[in-house]
């Protein structure tokens, strides 16, 4: 099995009132998650709304992660942007920082070819010697990583695993047989709801956002993918897709980003992991009706008594 592997989950970012990163509450979230037994930890993702903050923020969140993780799981860092050079300059921070490797997107606003795409990460490879993770989320690039541009930058060295948020699944399952002989190259799905899918498929793990609500939920998930119990991988899957719910409350009031990473933000409150559901702007929260609608759900799944 690759080093990178099992449960990681791509970290929520608490804020504070005034929009600032709440460190206090961001500690907290990764001893949840380590002390859950996730097998490492994604900052600087989508669900980290990693967009939202500036390069100096960034640093101090990689900064902050690495010290808190201080080495238990290795730490993947997005490393998300535009364009290459902007993303080589990310990389080399992350590098000097201490992650283990870096997660890439496509470029996006700008309109690339899949060969700009391959070269994209070429480039970047090339800059900064650190692995890479290409992550396939053509919901907010526009761009889908396509089969061949997996492959090709898996079997050159270029990239050592794949995320892969593009909802996709065969393609997922084409991509791991055309890798299967390339053992030190891990694929992983970002799929919060067909996990043991993807796991009888043959991914070598999961980065589900929702595993900031319930990360022991996922590792038993795969803890019994492991042992092949696939009845009890089943039924732990499908009390996660009812816990999953939680995304939808806000939909159609607020974004569908919004609604998503403030389902997570609203019911790691009520768990007391962060002190507050805070958007970035101009997200909005999620409010009382909906977040008594969202305690209900984590009732209902053995999350809250």
């Amino acid at each position: 099995m690759t080093k990178f592997h099992g449960v990681v989950p791509p970290v929520v970012t608490p804020l504070n009132p005034d929009f600032t990163v709440d460190y206090a509450s961001y500690t907290r979230v990764l001893e949840h998650l380590i002390g859950a037994g996730c097998h490492g930890v994604f900052v600087l993702g989508s669900t980290s709304e990693v967009v939202f903050h500036d390069e100096k923020t960034r640093q101090k969140i990689l900064e902050h992660t690495v010290k808190v993780v201080d080495g238990r799981v290795p730490v993947i860092a997005g490393v998300i942007d535009p364009t290459t050079d902007r993303v080589i300059s990310h990389a080399k921070v992350a590098k000097d920082v201490g992650a283990a490797a870096v997660v890439v997107t496509a470029p996006f606003y700008t309109v690339t070819s899949q060969s700009e795409t391959v070269d994209h990460f070429r480039y970047i490879k090339d800059a900064v010697d650190i692995p890479l993770v290409a992550y396939d989320i053509p919901v907010c690039v526009h761009v889908k990583l396509a089969r061949s541009t997996v492959t090709k930058l898996a079997k050159e060295g270029v990239i050592i695993g794949l995320k892969d948020s593009s909802g996709d699944d065969g393609n997922f399952r084409y991509a791991l047989l055309d890798l299967a002989e390339h053992k030190d190259v891990f694929l992983m799905t970002g799929s919060e709801i067909v996990v043991d899918n993807a796991l009888q498929m043959g991914a070598h793990g999961v980065v589900p956002g929702l595993a900031n609500v319930d990360p022991h939920g996922y590792v038993r998930l795969w803890d019994a993918a492991q042992r092949g119990d696939w009845v009890a991988a089943r039924k732990q899957q499908e009390r996660l897709c009812r816990l999953f719910e939680i995304v939808w409350i806000a939909q159609g009031r607020v974004s569908g980003g919004a609604s998503g990473v403030g389902g997570f933000k609203t019911a790691m409150r009520s768990l007391g992991i962060i002190d507050t559901n805070v958007m970035p702007r101009p997200r909005q929260a999620l409010n009382d009706t909906e977040a008594a609608r969202i305690d209900a759900i984590l009732r209902s799944t053995g999350l809250l008594g």
